[in-house]
């Protein structure tokens, strides 16, 4: 299992950007423009059995990905996981922390590859570097947001 985590500070409320989250357009404004992902469907905003359902292009194959919430906690954290999609698993936290009057977001993601550790190998790095600079994106839209 590979484990990924991006914090970032936002000089804003924790309720603030909670609710900058819980925007029906929020996929669509946290999805980088390079990315090859479409945005097909979210249902049930940030609490427990929401869904979320995107295309993904893959080379030419499109692939979908759905992932459900299954943990929420308002203003603390809600968690979504992959239920159809590219990885054998996925479980992703999104935390929020009050820390000297601003907000501490936190994505942490737990996930495998399919192919096992062969694939983790050889594949993990690629990954690591594309949550990298998705999150890099999704945290300065979140802070341009919410400043």
């Amino acid at each position: 299992m590979l484990h990924f985590q991006y914090s970032s500070l936002i000089n804003s409320s924790v309720e603030n950007v909670w609710q900058f989250h819980e925007r029906p357009d929020i996929l669509k404004l946290l999805t980088p423009p390079w990315q090859p992902v479409k945005v097909i469907r979210r249902e049930g905003g940030l609490g427990v059995g929401a869904i979320s359902e995107f295309r993904l292009i893959l080379g030419p194959i499109p692939v979908k990905w759905l992932a459900k919430h299954i943990e929420c906690q308002p203003n603390s954290l809600f968690v979504d996981e992959q239920i159809a999609g590219p990885m054998k698993s996925w479980v992703h936290r999104h935390q929020f922390e009050t820390i000297d009057g601003q907000t501490k977001l936190t994505d942490a993601i737990a996930y495998e590859l399919p192919g096992g550790w062969l694939a983790e190998l050889i594949l993990g790095w690629w990954v690591e570097a594309r949550l990298q600079d998705m999150f890099r994106y999704r945290h300065q839209v979140t802070k341009q947001a919410c400043e």
